[in-house]
């Protein structure tokens, strides 16, 4: 098992714009004993309720979001350029239809009962503080929801409590 070292969120120095925005992360959490994950490019981190959180945004469509739902924790896994190939894949097939983790035989690992994978560089246990369907009424720019919801499948806003990041040693 890969050796991490756990930090406190004030002492995080990488971008969150690259991670997240250009990088992206495995959101994974656990339902009835299995684990699933997807791709994410959207979300971040910053301080809510004098909490450090992270948050992200799942569709309703997406077979993870059962799993963030029924979960009280959730991890960000942060993995390396060289597995972008397996971030494609996670972030396109569906775990409803195959054991998409076991095909890209990336390693399950637990903290405190959190499961994130073993090959990421960090991963951020997190407990769910906060969850909305985004509201379309809400859009000042509408033109947001007429170029990102024409399906008018809205996210759903997770907001959580950072409890651990794990750096690789």
């Amino acid at each position: 098992m890969a050796d991490f070292k756990k930090m406190k969120p004030e002492e995080f120095e990488r971008s969150v714009f690259q991670m997240i925005g250009r990088d992206w992360m495995l959101v994974a959490a656990e339902k009835n004993g299995k684990v699933n994950t997807m791709t994410a490019s959207w979300g971040g981190m910053g301080v809510m309720w004098g909490k450090n959180v992270v948050f992200v945004v799942i569709r309703p469509q997406r077979y993870t979001k059962e799993f963030v739902d029924a979960s009280q924790t959730l991890s960000l896994s942060f993995l390396s350029n060289g597995y972008r190939e397996k971030l494609n894949y996670l972030g396109t097939v569906s775990g409803r239809d195959e054991d998409k983790i076991a095909k890209t035989v990336l390693t399950v690992v637990r903290e405190g009962g959190t499961p994130y994978f073993e090959e990421a560089d960090v991963a951020i246990i997190a407990k769910k503080l906060f969850a909305q369907p985004y509201d379309p009424a809400c859009f000042i720019d509408q033109t947001i929801d007429q170029q990102w919801y024409p399906q008018k499948d809205y996210h759903t806003l997770y907001i959580a409590e950072i409890e651990e990041i794990l750096q690789k040693n």
